[in-house]
């Protein structure tokens, strides 16, 4: 089946995976960071000094080595080349169905985004758990396929979904802020400049503003969600949320708050840029 023959919809998923693709390999040492922090405390000494996210970078490279940086990346890849496919897919499907020709307003955004997110957080959820216990240097699998075989068989099926609900509180909300600031802001901006040659740039400049304010609203699920995958026996959100303020007060929510901003707001800026380029070459409205 010839590229341009092909439906909407895959179109949209092939541009989707494409974009995933790029930004998962460029940030993927900021998400190992963040890992890190939000784990690294656990066996933390009462009174120890604060781990930073420069400090954790720099004992990556030291006591590991420079690629390290990139371990988590072969379930990063398995996940999120088909996880952001679908995200776009259902994203451009769902517009399609119930937005048609107009732009959403912001409403529809949160909806369209959160829905989409939900669709493809769930789908891909197995690879989610794999990519952060690889992350966390707690765990020593050797390949993708390893770690699902050796999760199974020791913990069961039900492993592979952990953290589901702290994942959708996660990815639903984020998916659904970012896309209403991003559609929002492109919206705020004059004519001249949306249909200019700038058009990369003032996309990628809204997707930044978008992704740092939808960032940091969706930490604290996120320092949830990576508690509960990390750990080997079943945690509910509920026992998870209570260990961390346990241990480390509300700021403990925002562990790792700067390396997973900076790469949820990079990753998702340049995952719509180059989406929204490949749509406009294929003669698609994105």
């Amino acid at each position: 089946m010839e590229l341009a023959a092909a439906h909407p919809a895959l179109k949209a998923f092939m541009c989707g995976s494409l974009s995933g693709t790029c930004s998962t390999l460029l940030f993927q040492p900021l998400d190992l960071v963040k890992t890190r922090l939000q784990t690294i405390q656990n066996n933390a000494k009462p009174g120890s000094p604060k781990v930073g996210m420069f400090s954790v970078l720099i004992n990556v490279v030291r006591t590991e080595n420079f690629f390290s940086l990139w371990k988590g990346v072969s379930p990063s890849f398995v996940r999120c080349i088909p996880g952001v496919g679908i995200y776009f897919s259902t994203f451009y499907s769902l517009k399609q169905h119930f937005i048609l020709e107009r732009a959403p307003n912001a409403g529809e955004a949160v909806l369209l985004g959160a829905g989409a997110r939900a669709v493809a957080g769930v789908s891909m959820l197995p690879f989610t758990v794999i990519k952060t216990r690889f992350e966390s240097g707690y765990y020593n699998y050797v390949s993708v396929a390893g770690a699902l075989k050796s999760v199974y068989e020791t913990e069961g099926l039900r492993a592979l979904f952990s953290g589901l609900t702290a994942t959708l509180l996660r990815d639903a909300p984020f998916s659904g802020i970012y896309v209403m600031f991003y559609s929002q802001a492109k919206k705020s901006l004059p004519q001249e400049v949306t249909s200019s040659g700038y058009i990369p740039l003032v996309n990628f400049g809204s997707g930044v503003v978008a992704g740092i304010l939808a960032s940091l609203v969706t930490q604290p699920a996120d320092v949830v969600k990576t508690h509960i995958q990390v750990s080997p026996s079943h945690w509910s959100t509920s026992d998870a949320i209570r260990y961390i303020y346990m241990e480390h007060g509300l700021r403990g929510f925002f562990r790792g708050a700067v390396p997973r901003s900076l790469r949820r707001t990079l990753m998702a800026a340049m995952a719509w840029t180059v989406y929204e380029q490949l749509m406009a070459r294929m003669g698609l409205k994105s």
